[in-house]
């Protein structure tokens, strides 16, 4: 089944969802309710959605193939750290839906300039290859992106529906 078939099937029970009377809403918590910020720690490999200072749900992540460090340039294979924010999303990507994230910001640019370095672009968040090059197993438990945040498919559609523009984005160390 292709992504978008997906994606199609679980928006639609997902609007559903959203027809659903007020009294049922009001004594059924929704699962999808909307995160004011993401918090990525690299070291631990999660990824928090928070709102007001609460964690909704935290999810398990891949990284860039270089984990350690911020992105400092194009093609280093690093995640970005720093401040951002959901910018666009893309349900027709080359992975299972994505968020872009608005890096470089303007103290990425700075640093890259001074370095002489094109500071790269193209940060999302995503799930799995539509067409994967490698056997599903490789793309669980290790860090593989060029530098993006990668989680299970069935973790975007959840950040998909509980994310929108221009929600912040930390990413710690």
């Amino acid at each position: 089944m292709s992504a978008r078939v997906l994606f199609g099937l679980l928006f639609g029970l997902a609007l559903l969802r959203v027809g659903a009377p007020v009294a049922a809403e009001q004594s059924v918590p929704s699962r999808h309710e909307q995160a004011d910020k993401l918090l990525v720690v690299k070291s631990e490999r999660k990824l928090h959605l928070l709102k007001a200072g609460r964690v909704l749900r935290t999810f398990d992540i891949s990284l860039g193939l270089v984990p350690v460090g911020p992105k400092q340039r194009e093609g280093d294979f690093r995640t970005p750290e720093g401040i951002y924010q959901l910018e666009a999303r893309n349900s027709d990507s080359d992975y299972f839906l994505s968020i872009k994230i608005s890096y470089p910001n303007a103290d990425d640019r700075a640093r890259a300039r001074t370095q002489g370095v094109d500071p790269g672009s193209q940060i999302m968040i995503h799930g799995l290859p539509n067409e994967p090059r490698y056997d599903v197993r490789r793309y669980q438990g290790l860090d593989w992106t060029d530098g993006c945040i990668a989680v299970s498919n069935s973790d975007m559609v959840d950040i998909w529906l509980m994310t929108r523009e221009p929600t912040l984005i930390e990413i710690r160390p």
